[in-house]
């Protein structure tokens, strides 16, 4: 039997196909559809789309409406706290982890993908192109400490809520050139403490571009520089990044 037919493999399809809408902004928080616009959208049989269904309902990515259809999940201010509560829980474990686990030179690496993001964003402007690399950049990090810990329990439980987050982020608020640099900086102070080997200034920084990313979805960021040190404030964590990187993102902040 070819693999195209094997009902397992087609679920799998159809749930990537599904992913990629999400990931692709083809499918919006609280859209309807029919059971045969999602087989169009997925390219997929009408078959593997029924049997999808049950799996995103259990995941809380969608919802069956009588009389309505088939509802993407609609963001609401309980989904926003659950969704970046589970993220917050995950992304600090992972990032305990990965500080021991991670080679210098891929730290360099990382280091280096996102410090082109700021240079060619400090020589403007800001175009679609860059806001996709960036945001690849942003959560491909965010996925490699996930991975890192090598629990697959883990990493299937972040990425059904990082699907949740997308659609968050698609209703409420999407990296934009206001936002670019800020997350960017965030991120610079986070691989710094990476560095350093320090477990606690991770800790506290990984905590705080959550929360950042957090107020940024409810219209709250306030982008401020300068803070005290307490991660359990909310506050930016204290640890220096490099001094080539700070003066980089701080001349965009003059």
């Amino acid at each position: 039997m070819a693999a195209s037919s094997n009902p397992q493999t087609l679920r799998a399809r159809a749930y990537e196909n599904f992913r990629q809408q999400i990931l692709q902004a083809q499918l919006q928080p609280g859209q309807f559809v029919s059971q045969r616009e999602l087989m169009q959208l997925l390219g997929m049989p009408l078959g593997a789309v029924r049997e999808l269904i049950p799996r995103l309902e259990a995941e809380g990515l969608l919802r069956t409406v009588p009389q309505r259809g088939l509802q993407i999940a609609h963001v609401d201010l309980k989904l926003i706290h659950n969704a970046f509560q589970l993220r917050s829980m995950l992304e600090r474990e992972a990032a305990l982890h990965f500080v021991k686990a991670v080679s210098d030179s891929d730290l360099h690496s990382i280091e280096q993908a996102h410090l082109s993001i700021v240079q060619r964003a400090g020589q403007g402007p800001i175009t679609d192109d860059l806001l996709t690399e960036a945001t690849s950049v942003d959560w491909g990090l965010h996925d490699l400490m996930i991975d890192t810990l090598g629990n697959d329990l883990i990493s299937q439980t972040y990425r059904i809520n990082s699907l949740r987050v997308r659609l968050i982020h698609l209703e409420r608020s999407t990296l934009s050139a206001e936002v670019l640099l800020p997350a960017m900086r965030e991120h610079l102070n986070l691989i710094a403490a990476l560095k350093m080997r320090d477990p606690l200034a991770v800790a506290e920084h990984v905590a705080f571009h959550i929360h950042s990313a957090h107020q940024r979805v409810l219209g709250q960021d306030r982008r401020v520089l300068s803070a005290p040190a307490r991660a359990d404030h909310a506050a930016a964590p204290a640890t220096p990044i490099p001094e080539t990187t700070s003066a980089l993102i701080l001349t965009e902040f003059s």
